[in-house]
């Protein structure tokens, strides 16, 4: 696994794309360690930069994110995980994607309805 950890300080930037309808979940980053983990459990495990820490996906929310295949760009510094999410939604606030928002007349705004009561999955931590 010949990828380049080196350029962002030791992190990979990592899109995750719904195998199914190829639309866009969310982004994170992976660092070595979670790119491993990832890989050896077949959960999409991230790097949080502001914790400092790895983090799977849905330990709190149940939320996972089942990974089906895994590609990376032609610099080997970025991934595109496809996946199958478990769970009505990925974003912390709600909704399917945490693409939710769309600019519109230079005001940003939803485009889809919460499909998840986030108070009801995370308590105050969202």
């Amino acid at each position: 696994m010949n990828l380049d950890f080196t350029k962002l300080n030791g992190i990979l930037t990592a899109v995750i794309q719904d195998q199914k309808t190829g639309r866009v979940l969310m982004v994170g980053f992976m660092n070595e360690e979670s790119f491993r983990q990832t890989v050896e459990t077949g959960f999409v495990t991230f790097f949080s930069r502001s914790r400092n820490k790895l983090w799977m996906k849905g330990e709190t929310s149940g939320h996972r994110l089942v990974v089906k295949e895994i590609a990376t760009d032609c610099d080997q510094d970025a991934l595109l995980i496809q996946v199958e999410a478990l769970g009505p939604g990925v974003c912390h606030e709600g909704y399917n994607s945490c693409f939710f928002r769309r600019l519109e007349s230079g005001q940003w705004n939803e485009s889809e309805a919460r499909v998840y009561d986030p108070a009801a999955v995370y308590g105050s931590q969202s």
